[in-house]
C-alpha cells in the first residue's frame, strides 16, 4: 500500500494527465489550509485533494486509501525535499526549466492546447501557471534526489533475493501481467557527406555572426533543435558529473569564458557551444543543436530496403535473428540478433500493459508469436528511422516463479530493501525536524511518527 501511494502522488507532483476540469468544479469544495509543515514546506489541504483527483484519473480504486494515508506519504515527499536543501543537494533553475518544458510539452498533447492547461490548473495566465509548476517540479526533484542518495549504496545479492521469494506466502505471491519479448530490425537514412556539411557550414555562419555581434542566444531560438533548452535561450549550467555525453563535455571543458567552440558532432547532432562563465566547478554555457536531415530519397529507400528485408524473413530466406546481425543499423541490438532488453533492469521480458513506448505497443499488441510487424516510421532523435519487430515470445499472466521472473523479484526485493533503508531514516530524521500537523489530523494513524507521540 505504501509504495502504491508513493506512486499516486509522485504522478500528481509530476502533473502529469488531466482529468475534465468540470470534475474538478463538481468536486466538494474544501476551505484550503495548512494541515502539514515539515521544516520549510507545507502541506495545504488542497494537495490532498489534488492527489484523489487525480488518482480518481489515471484509473486509482480511491476507496483503498485514505486522506491520513496521502497526507503521510505528502509529508514524506516534504521531508525528503527538505532534506535535500539541508544536505546541499543542488537542483538548479535551468534543469528545471528543461524538465519543465518537456512535461508541458506532454501536457499540451492531451489537453489541446496551453491555453487548457492553464484553465484546468485554474491559474489567470500561463506565467502564473508556469511559476506554480516550476515550484512543484523544483520539489519533486529534490524529493528525488534525496531518495536517491538514501538508496544510492544499498545492494542486494542473489541468496537476499531467494530469501526474500521464498518468504512471500504461496497464495500472496505477486501476479506478473501477461508478457511479451521481442526482436527489432532497424534502417536509418542515410546522410550523404553534403548533408552532413550543410550543417556544419550553417552552424559556422552561426558562430561568425556571433563573434560579429550578433546575439547567440537569438540565434538559439531561431535555430536549434534541442526543445529543453529553447525556451532558455539554449542555456545549462553542467559539472563534470552532469549526465551529457562525453563529446560534449569534452568541448565545454576545453573553453574559455565568452568563447565559441567550432561545430562538433554527437549522437544527438552537430553543436557549437558559446562558455559564457565559470562558477567553481560550473560551466554557463549556451548551445544550439542541428542535425543532418536525409532527403525523401533516402527515406524511401530505407523503408523500401526494409520493406523487402521483411518480405525475405516472411518468406524464409533468412531469419529474423540473422537478417538483424548482418542488416540492423541499431548498435545495442544488433549482435543479439535483434533482441530488445530494457535498459534498466536488462531483463527481455517487457509487461505488455505497462509498455511505456506507445508506438511499441502499437506495433505488436496484437501481434502472435513468430510474426512481424509492419515496417514503421519511428523517432531518431531530431531525425526518423524505420522499424521492424518480430514477437519472439509471449507469457500470459501469472504467478511469480523464482526461474522464471528473477529480474522481476529482483526488483521488488531490491525496492523493498531501499524502501526499509528509507523507512529507517525517515524515522531518525522525523525527530530532528520541525514537523506541525493540523488538528483535524492529530487522530489520523501514520506509518512514521508525524504527530511525534
Amino acid at each position: 500500500m505504501k509504495l502504491f501511494l508513493k506512486n499516486i502522488v509522485l504522478t500528481v507532483l509530476a502533473v502529469i494527465g488531466f482529468v475534465n476540469v468540470q470534475a474538478q468544479e463538481s468536486t466538494k469544495k474544501r476551505i484550503d489550509g495548512i494541515v502539514g509543515i515539515v521544516g520549510d514546506y507545507v502541506v495545504l489541504d488542497s494537495d490532498i485533494d489534488n492527489t484523489f483527483i487525480q488518482a480518481k484519473a489515471t484509473g486509482y480504486d480511491t476507496s483503498k486509501f485514505s486522506r491520513c494515508e496521502l497526507l503521510g506519504t505528502l509529508l514524506e515527499n516534504k521531508l525528503f525535499s527538505h532534506q535535500a536543501i539541508q544536505d546541499s543537494i543542488v537542483v538548479t533553475d535551468d534543469e528545471i526549466n528543461t524538465m519543465m518544458d518537456s512535461q508541458i510539452d506532454r501536457m499540451v498533447e492531451q489537453a489541446g492546447s496551453i491555453d487548457n492547461v492553464v484553465k484546468y490548473y485554474n491559474k489567470k495566465n500561463y506565467e502564473e501557471f508556469r511559476g506554480y509548476f516550476f515550484d512543484i517540479m523544483k520539489e519533486n526533484e529534490l524529493a528525488s534526489r534525496m531518495q536517491k542518495k538514501l538508496t544510492a549504496d544499498v545492494k542486494i545479492t542473489p541468496e537476499e533475493i531467494r530469501q526474500f521469494y521464498n518468504n512471500i506466502p504461496k497464495d500472496s505471491l505477486p501476479i506478473v501481467g501477461d508478457q511479451i519479448e521481442l526482436s527489432e530490425i532497424v534502417m536509418k537514412p542515410v546522410i550523404t557527406k553534403e548533408e552532413r556539411q550543410a550543417v556544419i557550414d550553417k552552424l559556422n555562419e552561426i558562430r561568425q555572426d556571433v563573434l560579429d555581434g550578433s546575439s547567440f542566444a537569438s540565434k538559439v531560438y531561431v535555430y536549434t533543435e534541442d526543445k529543453g533548452s529553447l525556451q532558455t535561450g539554449g542555456f545549462y549550467s553542467i559539472d563534470k558529473k552532469t549526465e551529457f555525453v562525453k563529446e560534449f563535455k569534452d568541448v565545454a571543458f576545453s573553453l574559455k569564458e565568452g568563447e565559441i567552440s567550432k561545430p562538433f558532432e554527437t549522437e544527438y547532432g552537430f553543436h557549437i557551444i558559446q562558455l559564457e562563465k565559470i562558477v567553481g566547478k560550473n560551466l554557463e554555457l549556451r548551445h544550439i543543436l542541428m542535425s543532418a536531415k536525409p532527403s525523401q530519397e533516402s527515406l524511401d529507400k530505407a523503408k523500401k530496403d526494409l520493406d523487402d528485408l521483411r518480405i525475405r524473413i516472411l518468406n524464409k530466406e533468412i531469419t529474423f535473428a540473422d537478417a538483424a546481425r548482418q542488416y540492423s543499423q541499431q548498435k545495442e541490438t544488433k549482435q543479439s540478433g535483434g533482441i530488445i532488453t530494457d535498459r534498466q533492469s536488462g531483463d527481455t521480458r517487457f509487461e505488455l500493459n505497462r509498455m511505456e513506448d506507445r508506438i511499441m505497443y502499437s506495433m505488436v499488441s496484437n501481434l502472435k508469436v513468430g510474426e512481424i510487424s509492419a515496417t514503421t516510421q519511428v523517432p531518431d532523435g531530431n531525425n526518423i528511422q524505420y522499424k521492424i519487430i518480430q514477437v519472439t515470445n509471449k507469457i500470459p499472466q501469472h504467478a511469480a516463479d523464482f526461474s522464471n521472473d528473477y529480474m522481476q523479484i529482483r526488483s521488488v526485493a531490491l525496492r523493498t530493501k531501499q524502501n526499509e533503508a528509507v523507512a529507517k531514516w525517515i524515522a531518525n530524521t522525523v525527530d530532528d525536524t520541525f514537523i506541525q500537523i493540523n488538528d483535524e489530523y492529530q487522530n489520523c494513524t501514520f506509518k512514521s511518527n508525524w504527530l511525534k507521540n
